[in-house]
């Protein structure tokens, strides 16, 4: 199976997507951003780009028996409350969409249908994209790092990843400072993807010609950078900062939002991602499913503490022991070794 024509429909509803978000965040009002049932923030790009995504999908691969796990529902904005918002939605999706003859216009019916597409549970069986509109919704709302990030599941395997990271510079983040506004980089905005047994590219936003991207070749801990959540909320930071010492990495921690981690460890700007969470969190397929295979097929690995595969055949969540180690071949053995002696002084 070779996956061209998912590949490019993914690349196309990403790409949309990440418009969107571009357009929303530069001028992000109050009114944008809202609170979920659990206290997390939503924001009417959240809502735009799964619309998006689920509708260009669909309509790119017609003869494709359609199911999508995503992170948003419309709940909250089929609301009386929420007429407003969905308007607003609504109208950014299409002002997107009209870039494209072939699309029609959107009514607010179709807005909410695309997003409730997101409601599939998965499974092991048959084919399942998984989708997180807005990776980093806090890293968005303060103008920092986010990514839009959209895998397909076929027959429980991740088999392709795309991850467009808007505000990423094309070059290496570290020694730098990541936000965009303030970028010393010169251009942002990058795509990266990934297919099963085909290696992982990057390109720009705009559509330059893709790169192939691998991880690092970093052998000696020493000399190597580790990625954690930029929100403590999201990480046990002391874990992770404890395994450093214990591996022996020197340099101080980049902390950024969202499987833009995932993205920076395939091309080589660092060598290490550490995700640990805390008591009672169960991590979401969509969280990881794109991020996984992008640095999976850039010759790297991600594996749990424990040192088994992510499994995202068990439906919405993802059941990982001992958190997530995400590196390059030749440091793994020792960062797994380094992970299981500290956790246990965690526990």
């Amino acid at each position: 199976m070779s996956y061209d024509k998912e590949l490019a429909a993914a690349k196309k509803a990403v790409s949309l997507a990440a418009t969107l978000c571009q357009k929303v965040q530069k001028g992000l009002a109050q009114s944008d951003v809202h609170l979920k049932s659990n206290k997390t923030p939503v924001t009417v790009a959240d809502y735009g780009s799964q619309a998006l995504i689920s509708h260009v999908l669909e309509r790119e691969l017609p003869t494709v028996s359609f199911s999508l796990v995503a992170e948003e529902d419309s709940s909250d904005i089929r609301k009386d409350s929420g007429q407003e918002t969905l308007e607003r939605i609504t109208k950014l999706v299409n002002d997107v969409l009209a870039g494209d003859e072939s699309y029609s216009t959107l009514t607010t019916e179709d807005v909410l249908r695309a997003i409730d597409n997101g409601k599939s549970e998965g499974g092991s069986s048959g084919r399942h994209w998984l989708l997180d509109p807005i990776d980093g919704t806090k890293g968005f709302v303060r103008g920092d790092q986010y990514a839009v990030a959209l895998g397909l599941l076929d027959e429980g395997k991740v088999v392709l990843g795309v991850v467009a990271c808007p505000n990423l510079p094309l070059t290496s983040i570290v020694g730098h400072n990541q936000r965009s506004a303030e970028s010393p980089h010169g251009e942002v905005g990058c795509l990266f993807f990934a297919k099963v047994g085909s290696g992982t590219y990057m390109q720009s936003l705009d559509g330059s010609s893709p790169i192939k991207v691998h991880v690092s070749a970093t052998e000696n801990p020493e000399e190597a950078v580790l990625f954690e959540s930029f929100e403590a909320a999201h990480a046990i930071h002391e874990l992770s900062n404890t395994i450093c010492e214990k591996l022996g990495v020197k340099a101080p921690p980049v902390r950024i939002d969202s499987q833009a981690k995932y993205a920076v460890v395939s091309r080589g700007d660092g060598d290490i991602y550490l995700r640990f969470q805390r008591n009672g969190y169960r991590e979401k397929i969509w969280d990881h499913a794109a991020g996984s295979i992008v640095v999976t097929e850039a010759g790297g690995m991600v594996l749990d503490g424990a040192g088994n595969p992510l499994d995202f055949s068990k439906g919405r969540h993802l059941d990982v022991e001992n958190g997530i180690v995400v590196t390059n071949q030749k440091l793994f053995s020792s960062l797994l070794m380094a992970v299981k002696a500290c956790k246990l002084w965690f526990i």
